[in-house]
């Protein structure tokens, strides 16, 4: 008889649990095809994110312009969140995402022609801007919903982490490849670029199989929205992961601020470079998170993962303070990707509470719910920290922010007890 193989090292061991788990991607095609498509588009859309708040600021020269670009973005997903959920849960979810994806292309030729005129009008851009929220509350649900449905169940972790290491590998190029175009080839072919990008996501999505309802699905209503409400209000582990998200965004995200500090260091090249500090660390944080499928604790790490992402944006806050370009810039960044590895270690156990205790018959209108809890915090931050600065500073805005996040993140905890005890042992529903 051959020998038995020898057990693996503490270092193999070790080293399993810091390599990204790509089983997902290996065993589902659709899963593949999702994660090729979206990933190109979600590339194009960050390569927006920075034209559309670098020519809001280069036409007023205004934060508080750039942080309203969150307060019109939350009205249509507070108004159409709970209508995509619902319809996540009737219709086809394939269906519904392909058909946003060819809204979304839509809106971004009007970016293009817009950019292209010879005074370009600010109101079309916060109108496109508001029309994408919208359709953006429509599809995430069904996006988010779909993963369940592509993957085995002790696989979702480690899909979690996977569609989380793509995400922020598009936050990282994506906001630097933006600002990189912006300054080469000017704000119209910028837009044009995410415009072709759509073509990818379509189709894969085309290619993909259908994802019908539930057998026991029903038509879309507002008893069935008031359903899905009352059963997250059941559940404290899904209130918390809510809650502690809104607050920690709420006060700890500072991106309304990045045009002007950056305008003090260089303009667009810059700019591209802050947005994608933060993904920097999401992203080695997502390829060294095989550890996650050992953790059990998840609303105690989701907490602990926000307090740390309030120390890295009050770090970055105080960096400024530094007085030479080449010593306090490079810390700033650090601080950033500290922030940044923080959020995805908390989105991966969010990610993990949604998937495991939410019955698939209700995970559209939760997913609308979680959409409004991961949108509304971002896209109000930009009006709170916009108008800090424009009563203070730029440095008081970002160091209040991130104290704040913390104590928020805090009281939070304190108030939901259950949340930070919640052990997802046993807890399958």
């Amino acid at each position: 008889m051959s020998a038995e193989p020898p057990p693996p090292s503490r270092l193999h061991r070790l080293a399993q649990l810091a390599v990204l788990d790509t089983r997902p991607l290996r065993r589902h095609r659709d899963f593949r095809l999702l994660f090729i498509g979206q990933g190109i588009s979600f590339l194009g859309g960050r390569i927006r994110d920075v034209a559309i708040p670098f020519q809001i600021y280069q036409l007023t020269h205004s934060s508080l312009a750039v942080g309203l670009i969150g307060l019109v973005e939350i009205v249509p997903i507070l108004f159409l969140a709970f209508l995509g959920g619902a319809l996540a849960d009737a219709h086809d979810r394939r269906r519904l995402v392909l058909l946003s994806e060819l809204a979304f292309a839509a809106m971004s030729i009007a970016l293009v022609f817009n950019a292209a005129l010879p005074h370009p009008q600010i109101w079309l851009i916060f109108a496109v801007t508001a029309v994408m929220a919208g359709l953006d509350a429509l599809q995430r649900p069904s996006l988010d919903a779909m993963l369940p449905r592509l993957v085995d169940r002790d696989e979702l972790t480690a899909a979690a982490a996977v569609r989380s290491f793509s995400t922020t590998a598009g936050m990282i190029a994506g906001p630097a490849l933006g600002g990189v175009l912006v300054a080469l080839i000017g704000l119209p072919a910028t837009y044009g670029v995410d415009v072709a990008s759509f073509s990818a996501s379509l189709i894969a999505l085309v290619m993909m199989r259908a994802i019908p309802p539930p057998p026991d699905a029903e038509r879309p209503s507002l008893r069935r929205i008031v359903e899905g409400l009352r059963y997250a209000r059941s559940r404290p582990e899904l209130m918390g992961t809510y809650l502690v998200d809104m607050v920690a965004m709420f006060f700890g995200m500072p991106l309304a601020l990045f045009p002007a500090i950056a305008a003090q260091y260089g303009g667009p090249g810059i700019l591209g470079i802050l947005y994608a500090a933060p993904a920097v660390g999401a992203f080695i944080a997502a390829g060294t998170s095989g550890w996650t499928n050992h953790i059990h604790r998840h609303g105690l790490a989701v907490i602990l993962a926000a307090a740390v992402w309030g120390a890295g944006i009050t770090g970055f806050g105080i960096s400024t303070w530094l007085p030479q370009f080449d010593t306090g810039w490079p810390v700033g960044l650090v601080f950033l990707a500290v922030a940044g590895g923080a959020d995805m270690v908390s989105g991966i156990f969010r990610s993990r509470i949604w998937n495991q205790t939410i019955p698939d018959s209700l995970r559209g209108r939760l997913a609308g719910i979680e959409l409004i809890s991961y949108s509304s915090g971002p896209a109000l931050s930009g009006v709170e920290s916009g108008g800090v600065a424009a009563v203070f500073n730029v440095r008081i805005s970002v160091i209040s922010g991130g104290i704040l996040c913390i104590i928020g993140t805090g009281l939070m905890a304190l108030a939901i007890p259950a949340f930070w005890r919640y052990d997802a042992r046993g807890r399958e529903s």
